[in-house]
Formats: structure tokens, C-alpha cells, sequence
């Protein structure tokens, strides 16, 4: 008999509405972004949110980012209810979940040194000593690629891609068990996309990260995900295991997505990565 496990987070019938104040020619009225959207992701798995700009795959990632509240619904993390609406998470839930934006250098302060924007959580959310946080956020920098001497850096200062290692790891600070991605990578280049998966891969299996992540691009998606679920207007239309997703779409709307969007470059994006793998273990 198989042990049913629980899973990461899970969520039951998630309502998202938003109220949008009347103008000049119409009055007031309700948008509904998420229409009673079910999912769950079990420990050290990824799970892909696919869809066109405006379906509600964002809108999704920022309610299990436990930044904004649903309409209604139920969201689980860890197997425990958590309801922004009514009861704001404490440090431990806020730690457990935490979240990676599409623009790292709009989520960097600029006038604030790469060392003190990793030592921020620790600072706020624990009680660290300063010098034991000193010591985490240099040997963190090491684990996403960087050096301890970028410690006393500026974000200007650094690359595209090194900015959202940064980011990533001001993330992996407080030991979260669950991190949501919305667009990692699509703001850089394909080899810079490459080494930035290629770390989020390797985090994941050193530290049994969880993953829900947020993407238009299909390669990604197929490079990164373990499961798929694929969003058009509010609603998940289609979810599954990557290979079947990809082997055998069912819905009208995943088969219109897949023939629209080019995957010319998950050939590329799998050498580059490759590559990167045998570089370290020859290392």
C-alpha cells in the first residue's frame, strides 16, 4: 500500500477577484482572475504554471507567495491552513515560503549592499547574532556561484544574471521549504538561463526545495517542471507530469499554446546546462 504524503502546498476551489472602480462610461465591477483553481506540490518537486500573459499565472504565484489574500478558497502549506484574510503569518510561516521575482534588480535595493540584503531576513525575522549572519550570507553567496568579496557590492554593480543568483539566494536565507518563481529567467540571455536553471536544479537537490514556477516559455517549462498546469482565464485547464503534458496535450487551449509558441531552444538550453554539470564535476 502506498503512503499518501502531504504535500508542500496545496489549494482547494482559489477564487482571486479584483474590484475595478467605475470611469467616466461604465460603473464599477468585478473581475474574477482565478476561478476555483485546485493544485498541489509534494516535497522536492517542481510545479510548472504555463499561460498567456493576463491568464492568472501571477495572480496564482503571489496567493502562494502568501502575498496577496484569495477571494475565497483554501490554501495549505505544509498541511496547515493559511488565511492572510483573517490571520497574518507569523515569522515561521512567512520563512517557509518565499519568492523570486522576473526583475532582480527592481527587488534589490540600490542603495543597499549585497551583504545587507542577505542578512535582512535574519535580521528581521530571527535572532541571529550579526557576525553568525555575516558568516551565513558570504557562505550563501558561494552556494549561488558569487564570491564573499561581492559582499560589500552594490546591485548596479553586478550582472543580470549574478543579480538574480542574489536574489535566489536572499530567497534560500531563512531555510524556506518552498520557493515560487515568477519568470527567473526571462529577462536574460539563453546562456545565462541555462546556468541560472542549472543552480536552481542543484539547490533543489541539496536542500529539497520545492518549487512552483511561473513561465511563458515552453523549453523552460519542459527543462525545469516535473508537473504542468497549464492556466487560460482564470482557470486550470489542464495539469499532468510533464511528459504527458508535452507527449499528449488533451485541451484545445494547451495544443493552441504549444503550436504558438517556438521550443527551438530546449536543445540549447540542455547543452549549456549539460556542459555547466561536467565543468563542476571536473572541478
Amino acid at each position: 500500500m502506498t503512503m499518501q504524503t502531504t504535500p508542500v502546498v496545496e489549494g482547494r476551489a482559489i477564487v482571486q477577484d479584483y474590484h475595478v472602480p467605475g470611469g467616466l462610461f461604465g460603473g464599477a465591477k468585478t473581475v474574477r482572475a482565478l476561478k476555483g483553481v485546485d493544485f498541489r506540490v509534494d516535497k522536492g518537486k517542481t510545479l510548472a504554471i504555463v499561460g498567456e500573459s493576463g491568464s492568472g499565472k501571477s495572480t496564482l504565484a503571489r496567493v502562494i507567495a502568501l502575498i496577496d489574500a484569495p477571494t475565497s478558497g483554501e490554501l495549505r502549506i505544509e498541511g496547515k491552513p493559511v488565511d492572510i484574510r483573517t490571520h497574518r503569518p507569523g515569522p515561521e510561516m512567512r520563512s517557509k515560503v518565499q519568492m523570486v521575482f522576473q526583475n532582480p534588480y527592481g527587488s534589490l535595493n540600490p542603495r543597499q549592499k549585497i551583504g545587507n540584503v542577505l542578512m535582512e531576513p535574519l535580521a528581521i525575522n530571527t535572532n541571529v547574532p550579526a557576525a553568525e549572519q555575516r558568516e551565513r550570507a558570504e557562505a550563501m553567496l558561494k552556494k549561488v556561484g558569487l564570491q564573499p568579496e561581492h559582499f560589500n557590492r552594490y546591485p548596479h554593480m553586478f550582472s543580470g544574471g549574478q543579480r538574480q543568483r542574489i536574489a535566489i539566494a536572499r530567497a534560500l536565507m531563512l531555510n524556506p521549504s518552498l520557493l515560487v518563481l515568477d519568470e527567473p529567467v526571462s529577462a536574460l540571455d539563453l546562456s545565462v538561463q541555462a546556468q541560472v536553471l542549472n543552480l536552481l536544479a542543484d539547490l533543489q537537490d541539496e536542500f529539497g526545495l520545492t518549487y512552483v514556477f511561473v513561465s511563458h516559455d515552453l523549453s523552460v517549462v519542459r527543462y525545469i517542471a516535473d508537473e504542468v498546469m497549464v492556466i487560460s482565464k482564470g482557470e486550470a485547464v489542464e495539469q499532468g507530469s510533464r511528459e504527458a503534458i508535452f507527449a499528449d496535450p488533451q485541451h484545445a487551449y494547451t495544443r493552441q499554446l504549444f503550436a504558438a509558441t517556438p521550443v527551438t531552444d530546449v536543445a540549447a538550453i540542455r547543452t549549456r546546462v549539460e556542459r555547466r554539470r561536467l565543468a563542476r564535476a571536473g572541478a
